[in-house]
């Protein structure tokens, strides 16, 4: 499920500013990088289910791995957990109303914040 509302992929921040604000929504970055890509994740453990809330972005300029990047913003991704096979994010999947809700109000709250410090 896409998130498309929130304009996002209009989104450009500076990656530590990113790894400041993510984790106080419960985003995690940890391993989900490489020089040029990064995904914050927050993991939702429903009885329906294991969903992912993902928010991903490229590095513009610089380099994800230095420390010093702006990142560009994609739009952010509901997906669910099959093991062993992985996400599905696909328009067939059925996501818990309440979920969905939830995201949305993360999603408002991450980006008002990065709006302050992107001189949105």
């Amino acid at each position: 499920m896409k998130f498309e509302s929130f304009g996002f992929e209009n989104v450009t921040a500076d990656l530590n500013r990113l790894d400041e604000v993510m984790p106080e929504h419960g985003l995690i970055r940890a391993e989900q990088w490489d020089y040029e890509r990064v995904s914050y994740d927050r993991k939702f453990e429903l009885k329906d289910g294991t969903f992912y809330l993902r928010v991903q972005g490229y590095a513009a300029e610089g380099d994800v791995g230095a420390h010093k990047a702006a990142v560009k913003l994609l739009t952010p991704l509901l997906g669910k957990y099959y093991y062993p096979h992985g996400m599905e994010y696909g328009e067939g999947e059925s996501f818990p109303a309440s979920l969905v809700k939830q995201c949305e109000k993360i999603l408002a709250q991450v980006k008002e914040e990065i709006e302050h410090f992107s001189g949105l």
